[in-house]
């Protein structure tokens, strides 16, 4: 099935320490160009890098956030 996805741009404004150590840190993103209300998304702030090995993101580093959707889940948009 073919996927639609839209390719964003945002930095990590901060990162947040759990409140408790079994819980996750996570990294507040401010996606550029979003509006003023919705702009910010929190992620756990784990990733794995090109060996499998598991990383995290700076403060201030600059990501790619991916919408992916199937096809199915997509409408056309009038001409």
């Amino acid at each position: 099935m073919v996927k639609k996805r839209k390719k964003l741009q945002g930095t990590v404004e901060k990162i947040i320490k759990p409140r408790h150590p079994a819980l996750p840190e996570k990294a507040q993103i401010a996606i550029d160009g979003g509006e003023e209300l919705y702009r910010e998304i929190r992620v756990e702030n784990e990733l794995t890098d090109e060996h499998g090995g598991k990383v995290r993101l700076k403060q201030g580093a600059e990501v790619d956030i991916i919408v992916e959707a199937d096809s199915n889940a997509t409408i056309k948009t009038p001409a």
